[in-house]
């Protein structure tokens, strides 16, 4: 337990670490990074895409809003549902802490064994289907 439990730690680290070069909070590229896989959206659908309540999705909106990153919009066909659409600069930001990401995990996986570097692969998938299975149905999986 205490190999996944340091490998979290690590993992979140690199999560963390991306978006400080950035000007968004990790929250609010949780939001981008919904938007940059589902386009356009509405409040609702995010919310349930990454686990938290509407309200939670409103002040990361404002906030990404405000500074330029994320566009709201609404339905023709019904005025009172909020859509959510990155702007250039949202998708410079998510691709940005994705090629940092990319970057700092290939510099670490470049160091081991190919073979285990498989090994390990699989078991990660494994681990997120042991995660998600349960709620694949109702949640999408969305990048810290």
């Amino acid at each position: 337990m205490t190999a996944f439990e340091v490998a979290a730690r690590d993992l979140v680290g690199l999560a963390l670490r991306s978006v400080d070069e950035v000007d968004v909070s990790l929250p609010q590229f949780r939001l981008l990074s919904v938007l940059q896989q589902r386009g356009c959206s509405t409040s609702t659908e995010c919310a349930k895409a990454l686990g938290v309540v509407g309200s939670t999705v409103t002040r990361l909106a404002d906030r990404l809003h405000a500074s330029g990153h994320l566009v709201r919009g609404s339905d023709p066909s019904n005025r009172s549902v909020v859509t959510l659409e990155l702007t250039a600069q949202g998708r410079k930001v998510v691709k940005r802490v994705t090629a940092h990401r990319r970057r700092e995990l290939g510099r670490v996986l470049d160091q081991i064994d190919p073979a285990e570097r498989a090994a390990c692969a699989a078991v990660l998938r494994t681990l997120h289907e042991r995660f998600t299975g349960a709620q694949a149905a109702t949640r999408n999986s969305v990048p810290l």
